[in-house]
């Protein structure tokens, strides 16, 4: 129990001296006083006169006329004078953004890609035209290394397709390029086509080479199988003649 007091007491002690330690006493400065309104405001006097005198005389001079609130004046009016260079810059700047949002729109693509909504029609059925043709060069007797050939055409404008599509660039920028990319799908289209024409025409001309051949085998046949009964109708005939001059002899 007697420990427990001596315990509390030195505690209390111990609060009571920490408490005392920082306690704050006021100790007015007649010198610093002078010298901090001289700083602030200009006014009074730098005290005690001989130390600045002998020792900041330069100082002494000037500091009045440099004191702080004058410069803040100065700056205050510097400021206000620039409210309307201020607002003006704020004006153009705010319209600036307002145009760079709608480049950065136009530029976007995506679901703002108002270029391959008027012209997505015209050149996807011109793709697929392609795509059909390039189907037929194996049914006109092409082969399977010249289908690939127009097949990596296929690819590269769709290649070109999605690069005009996901490009940084205006609507009327992708849509010139979207017209370029149907005039080359479309002039290959027709090349294509003229392949497959001489194709078909070269693999009919094959068919129709075959079947006159075969047309002449049979004529030779038919000679043949003709020269064959006219001899044996000249044998028969000889036959009979011989019989009929026996017996008339």
């Amino acid at each position: 129990m007697m420990k427990r007091i001596l315990l509390l007491s030195a505690a209390v002690m111990g609060i009571c001296s920490a408490v005392k330690a920082q306690s704050v006493t006021y100790s007015h400065d007649d010198a610093k006083m002078n010298q901090i309104t001289v700083m602030e405001i200009g006014s009074g006097g730098l005290t005690p006169s001989m130390y600045y005198t002998v020792l900041h005389k330069s100082y002494q001079k000037s500091a009045s006329s440099k004191n702080k609130l004058a410069f803040r004046t100065a700056a205050g009016l510097n400021l206000y004078a620039q409210v309307d260079d201020a607002e003006t810059l704020d004006s153009a700047l705010n319209k600036r953004a307002k145009i760079e949002a709608l480049n950065v729109a136009d530029r976007s693509g995506g679901a703002l890609d108002l270029a391959w909504v008027a012209e997505s029609g015209k050149l996807n059925n011109k793709m697929a035209d392609f795509e059909r043709n390039i189907r037929r060069v194996l049914e006109v007797g092409g082969t399977a290394n010249e289908q690939e050939h127009w097949k990596e055409y296929y690819n590269v404008y769709q290649s070109a397709i999605k690069a005009a599509q996901n490009a940084y660039m205006p609507n009327a920028q992708r849509k010139k390029e979207y017209l370029r990319i149907y005039a080359d799908v479309a002039r290959k289209n027709e090349t294509l086509i003229l392949y497959i024409v001489r194709l078909s025409n070269a693999r009919k001309t094959s068919e129709l080479l075959t079947a006159t051949g075969n047309i002449e085998n049979y004529k030779a046949q038919i000679v043949r199988n003709a020269l064959s009964r006219w001899r044996c109708g000249l044998e028969y005939q000889q036959t009979w003649t011989g019989r009929i001059n026996n017996r008339m002899t």
